[in-house]
């Protein structure tokens, strides 16, 4: 971010680009609200549920490919000629090196290393434009009034589609989702992915508001706590209030540490109540007590069936999206036994589950480790400096919101899916707020 990160420098970045200074700030907030609506509206919006693939057929996306090839040379160039130098540098020493190597040499074990290369080459690409989002703009409240415009532009054009064209944004009765018919899903495929996606947005709008743009950011909240509401999605509903309520009690009263260990309590009570299940007979009974389908819909089979194959290649996995859609499961005998055909699902349900399944359990320590405990950190230290702890809130919100989210659905380094974007902008925002001053405007 710049967000106004590196306290020094703007007019001799702006010079040496070449461009005025104003129009090298303008220019640099379009870029980053233009990156982060993309970011959240996806190059293929209201395109329905996917077609299912056949096996051994590319998975590949040409849209994807060609749409974010092109936006990483165009944010990476204005990066170049726009953003700090201060604030480049500290890419050099960035986690993300380490997560991006685990799954660069994962690659090698997929079915298919070719075509895993190329996903996560996607997934670079992506990241590309999530830094640049943070990078471009001079000041935070740059950022702010950028974030504000494209959270409530992806917001007004869903509302649009839902009143003009509703067969677009919300599930119909016909197909296998038939029984979540009337559930908004917005411009994505499926309610429980358009629900933690406009989550994340009320979390934004609550950031906007507290960065005084009131409006804006009371737009934002009303309009997506309307959508969570209509989205059908249970476990959303219930993981965004203890998120949010966490962070911004936290603030309030009982002060960072606090709250922190309290997330931590609460990240091992979901942990037993879902994937826990399937591993301990009591764990299943408290959870039968607790909660209304312990099953959580059928996805304590696909945990249980992702356990026993991680049992079979605890050291290195399966690679990089070498497991799920791949002969190593579709060409196994159907369970007609089973709830779900497990030859014909996409992923765990379940982002620890999947991380061990792809990268092994010792790599999956390491990405649980650089993407949900160092962030933790990092917010400690951006907590320190007074006029960072607004956008720290707002990106440790979302990186707590999405652990819970882990539990029941997978998103780790799923290529330019928006809750990985959202959550990776969240994680990369906490790394450069720990190191940088943010200069507020």
């Amino acid at each position: 971010m710049t967000v106004g990160i590196a306290e020094t420098g703007t007019s001799a970045a702006a010079s040496a680009s070449g461009v005025p200074a104003d129009d090298a700030r303008l220019v640099a907030a379009l870029l980053s609200g233009f990156g982060l609506f993309i970011m959240i509206l996806t190059l293929q919006p209201f395109a329905g549920v996917p077609d299912s693939t056949e096996t051994g057929a590319s998975t590949g996306n040409v849209v994807n490919q060609i749409g974010y090839v092109s936006l990483a040379i165009v944010y990476l160039g204005a990066m170049l000629r726009l953003s700090e130098r201060a604030a480049l540098a500290q890419l050099r020493n960035s986690t993300w090196i380490i997560v991006l190597l685990v799954a660069a040499l994962s690659t090698t074990r997929a079915p298919d290393p070719e075509a895993a290369l190329r996903g996560l080459l996607l997934t670079a690409f992506a990241m590309v434009v999530v830094v640049g989002v943070l990078l471009l703009p001079r000041t935070e409240r740059d950022f702010a009034s950028a974030a504000a415009n494209a959270t409530l532009a992806v917001l007004l054009l869903v509302y649009a589609v839902i009143l003009l064209a509703p067969h677009l944004a919300i599930h119909g009765s016909e197909g296998v989702e038939g029984g979540h018919a009337g559930d908004w899903r917005g411009h994505l495929s499926h309610k429980n992915f358009a629900a933690p996606v406009f989550s994340i947005l009320i979390m934004f709008g609550i950031y906007c508001w507290r960065m005084g743009f009131k409006l804006r950011g009371l737009l934002i909240i009303g309009l997506g706590a309307i959508f969570v509401l209509n989205s059908g999605s249970k476990t959303t509903m219930g993981f965004l209030p203890v998120a949010v309520g966490l962070v911004l009690l936290g603030r309030a009263m009982a002060g960072p540490r606090l709250m922190l260990l309290t997330h931590a309590v609460l990240v091992l009570l979901v942990a037993a109540l879902t994937v826990g299940t399937v591993l301990s007979p009591t764990l299943l009974r408290i959870s039968s007590a607790l909660i209304s389908d312990p099953t959580f819909t059928g996805r304590d089979e696909i945990w249980r069936f992702a356990s026993v194959h991680i049992g079979e290649k605890p050291w290195f996995g399966y690679g990089y999206f070498g497991f799920w859609q791949t002969p190593v499961v579709s060409t196994l005998e159907e369970n007609f036994e089973a709830s779900w055909d497990v030859r014909g699902i996409g992923s765990a349900h379940n982002s620890y589950l999947d991380a061990m399944v792809m990268f092994g359990i010792p790599g999956a320590i390491v990405m649980a480790w650089c993407l949900m405990i160092l962030p933790l950190r990092n917010y400690l230290r951006a907590d320190r400096v007074a006029a960072s702890r607004n956008l720290a809130d707002l990106f440790l919100m979302i990186v707590i919101f999405m652990t819970y989210v882990g539990m029941l659905e997978s998103f780790f380094l799923n290529r330019a899916d928006p809750l990985w974007m959202l959550f990776a902008l969240a994680v990369s925002g906490l790394e450069f707020a720990a190191r940088m001053a943010t200069r507020r405007v």
